[in-house]
């Protein structure tokens, strides 16, 4: 039977040896490497081309995410599951962009991660934790929200709401886009009248609630 070669990134030896341990009980596993830090995980990865990595997320110096992005950008077959003690929405859903295959939280029950080990390198997908899932149905009504903005206003509106969210006031704006304060104004009110915002202070929420800003 081919194993499933497995890669162990976590800061606390207590934990990885608690990880290694946990794998070595399953014949289908084989741990190939255990590493501390963000780097040296990106390293064995990369030396051992392991059909999994379980990566810690918070590690001290560049985390759990910064080696996600390393290995997105080398093209890693690799599939990535994420170890983490808490869900920190933004880092998640900024990991699931990144292409993690599967999330487990430290507090879950040892037998669900190998259901999720199993599971991410047959293919799919480990997300269905209830707060996991939550984030993920956030971030996918925010960008249709976001999706839907992009179509309804033009480049240079935009541009404009995001001068605006920054807190540049309208001669400020102009001067940025090189254009008259009046045609400020103009654009300003084109975006109130189509995203139903009464004034600068509701689009900026407007637009901080749906990502544009």
């Amino acid at each position: 039977m081919k194993r499933i070669r497995i890669v162990l990134a976590d800061d606390h030896p207590i934990v990885l040896d608690g990880l290694e341990q946990l794998f070595k009980l399953e014949p289908e596993f084989e741990v190939v490497s255990r590493v501390p830090t963000a780097e040296a995980a990106v390293k064995a990865v990369e030396d051992h081309q392991p059909d999994v990595l379980v990566l810690d997320l918070a590690m001290p110096g560049h985390d759990g995410l910064w080696a996600l992005q390393e290995l997105a950008a080398r093209q890693s077959a690799t599939r990535v599951v994420l170890l983490t003690a808490h869900v920190d929405e933004a880092k998640l859903l900024e990991a699931v962009r990144l292409g993690v295959a599967g999330v487990v939280l430290k507090e879950m029950a040892p037998r669900l991660l190998i259901e999720c080990v199993r599971k991410v390198h047959a293919g799919g997908r480990w997300l269905e934790k209830q707060s996991v899932a939550r984030a993920m149905d956030r971030m996918l009504k925010r960008e249709s929200e976001l999706g839907r903005l992009l179509r309804l206003l033009t480049p240079r509106e935009i541009e404009i709401v995001r001068l605006a969210s920054e807190g540049l006031r309208n001669r400020e704006i102009a001067e940025r886009l090189s254009i008259t304060e009046g045609t400020v104004k103009i654009h300003l009110h084109n975006i109130y009248e189509k995203l139903g915002v009464t004034g600068r202070a509701q689009l900026i929420l407007y637009a901080t609630r749906q990502g544009l800003a």
